[in-house]
């Protein structure tokens, strides 16, 4: 359904707030996340990027840590993304907008040079990150409340074609 929106890096101060009034909406009025945890340091120096419906209202938002942001976050390794602070609006949910974020979080990885992507999946969204090549690690642990697992998807680095 790539016609139905556009998923693109997040560029200027209304990219970024729109990404955030969608993460508002999704973690801190649907799954009672506390807004101050919700939005934290690492903002600032993220990827982040944005899904837009075709009529230019936001459908969901993601970030890329990486760097040392990310090694704070997945044991230490600089290679490694950390992919963040998915969400998709509840109008937009089953069009494809997560996966397409997904990729899109993975691609601005790709192109810092990083080899693979962590993320800590609520424990009810595993199967969709595993039908996009993650794969769980480690036990299930609290983050906000909401039971998370580990997971990480290497990145093929395949060559580029022009076209």
């Amino acid at each position: 359904m790539s016609a139905a929106h556009v998923v693109r890096v997040a560029e200027g101060s209304a990219d970024r707030e729109a990404c955030f009034a969608v993460r508002k909406e999704v973690f801190v009025a649907e799954q009672g996340v506390p807004e101050d945890i919700e939005y934290d340091a690492y903002d600032a120096g993220a990827v982040h990027v944005l899904a837009v419906g075709q009529d230019g209202i936001p459908l969901g938002t993601g970030r890329l840590l990486y760097g040392e942001a990310a090694a704070a976050k997945n044991g230490g390794d600089p290679a490694v993304g950390s992919l963040g602070r998915l969400a998709v609006t509840r109008r937009a949910r089953g069009l494809g907008v997560g996966a397409a974020l997904v990729r899109a979080v993975e691609e601005a990885a790709r192109a810092r040079g990083l080899t693979a992507v962590d993320l800590h999946a609520q424990t009810h969204a595993l199967g969709f990150y595993e039908r996009l090549g993650y794969e769980a690690y480690g036990p299930e642990f609290p983050d906000a409340g909401i039971p998370h697992r580990a997971m990480r998807r290497v990145l093929r680095q395949g060559p580029r074609t022009a076209g």
